[in-house]
């Protein structure tokens, strides 16, 4: 049953060179025939839902038990779309498979129309099993988001230490300092403080800032950003 779907036909080839250019995922096949509702499943497709190939019978009530649950009507709707008009699909979804793993699927399709009368006989086309990319991403993006959170702290940490040096201030009393004027400039107090550190950088080879030029720059208003 897993291996009488010839996986070689035009239709077939065209749907899997969109799904998987530069995608080395694993991948599932699918094929539905609307007027008896017969499911035919890939083995890659059994594995994903975790079953064994051929373990069990795949129906649309199967396929949709497995659907997450905040995902399932929006994929019963792109399902039953793609039923009715024959037109390529794709749909992001999550999925529990037989062991309780959430997976994250990719899957593209489209139908396959009766040339006499127009209705839509078959629906086919791909899973791709995108849990490892997600991960990986999600990973990258809490890495970027740790090292801007630590930039940024940086910053501001060394915008504390010149205010607390030129005015005398305690740490409490510079940081309230900053956050006062971030406030007054309508502007991040991470903004604030790189600013504050470029305008000192750009004074270091004159002489250490006084408190007579931390003033000025309190005073002065931020420069208006360039126009995108």
């Amino acid at each position: 049953m897993t291996t009488s779907y010839n996986v070689a036909r035009p239709l077939d080839a065209d749907l899997m060179e969109v799904l998987l250019a530069g995608t080395p995922q694993p991948v599932g096949q699918f094929v539905l025939t609307v007027r008896t509702g017969e499911w035919w499943w890939s083995d890659g497709l059994y594995a994903m839902h975790g079953f064994e190939p051929g373990g069990v019978v795949p129906t649309t009530g199967l396929m949709l038990s497995h659907k997450h649950p905040d995902d399932r009507s929006r994929v019963e709707s792109v399902l039953a779309q793609a039923c009715s008009s024959g037109e390529p699909f794709a749909c992001v979804h999550r999925i529990l498979d037989a062991n309780g793993h959430t997976r994250t699927l990719g899957v593209v399709g489209r139908g396959r129309k009766e040339n006499e009368t127009g209705e839509v006989v078959q629906v086919s086309g791909y899973f791709v099993d995108l849990t490892i990319t997600q991960r990986t991403l999600a990973q990258r993006e809490a890495t970027e988001s740790i090292r801007a959170s630590a930039e940024s702290r940086a910053v501001i940490e060394q915008a504390k230490g010149a205010v607390m040096t030129v005015y005398g201030m305690t740490e409490n009393e510079a940081f309230d300092l900053l956050r006062h004027h971030s406030n007054v400039t309508n502007e991040s107090l991470r903004s604030l403080a790189r600013r504050l550190m470029e305008s000192i950088a750009e004074g270091s080879d004159v002489s250490s800032p006084t408190p007579g030029d931390l003033d000025l720059f309190f005073e002065a208003p931020p420069a208006p950003a360039d126009p995108a």
